[in-house]
């Protein structure tokens, strides 16, 4: 089977995976890849250190929650994390990753909670993750990812429409702040 007669025929759960619900304009997709660049990577350090002591952290933070199989809880968290953050920062398997990821901030903040309370210093990081990763598992990647390339393959004119309106975008915002500064219009 040819790659081509794959994607004509790709099921939809497949494009449902790889397709962001995005505005297409230039600047909003800028800062979605900065954002998920910057979660992706500030994320894998955690994953690192869980794996650097994982019978500490087994210890510490999985058997408190009352979590079966605390060590192996423990690596799924750590794996999560080392693979799920890189993914999320160069836009790949978006959707998924960011879900395990969510669900890893999750049992965070449900640690945070019981060994502190409702403290807001000890939820604040977790939260901020588990919303912004939440976000990604439901909006996707965005157009600046491997997501997006994988799906012009699979739909060859999802990407080059999206492409147009940002370039209509780009010319419209180009023409309204030419005429806000009185310059004529190209």
């Amino acid at each position: 089977m040819h790659f081509g007669d794959f994607a004509m025929n790709a099921p939809t759960f497949l494009r449902t995976i790889f397709k962001s619900n995005v505005s297409p304009g230039f600047w909003s997709q800028c800062g979605w890849a900065l954002l998920r660049a910057c979660l992706g990577i500030m994320m894998v350090h955690n994953g690192i250190d869980k794996l650097s002591d994982i019978q500490g952290f087994s210890t510490a933070y999985v058997e408190v929650i009352g979590l079966p199989f605390p060590l192996f809880f423990s690596y799924l968290a750590a794996f999560t994390e080392l693979i799920g953050a890189p993914l999320v920062a160069i836009g790949l398997l978006t959707r998924p990753a960011s879900l395990g990821l969510f669900g890893t901030m999750c049992v965070a903040m449900y640690h945070h909670i019981l060994v502190s309370g409702f403290n807001i210093p000890y939820l604040e990081l977790s939260a901020v993750y588990a919303s912004s990763f939440l976000f990604f598992a439901i909006n996707g990647a965005g157009l600046f990812s491997f997501d997006a390339l994988i799906l012009s393959k699979l739909d060859a004119s999802a990407l080059s429409a999206r492409a147009k309106q940002i370039m209509r975008l780009e010319k419209a915002f180009a023409s309204e702040r030419s005429e806000q500064a009185g310059a004529p219009t190209k």
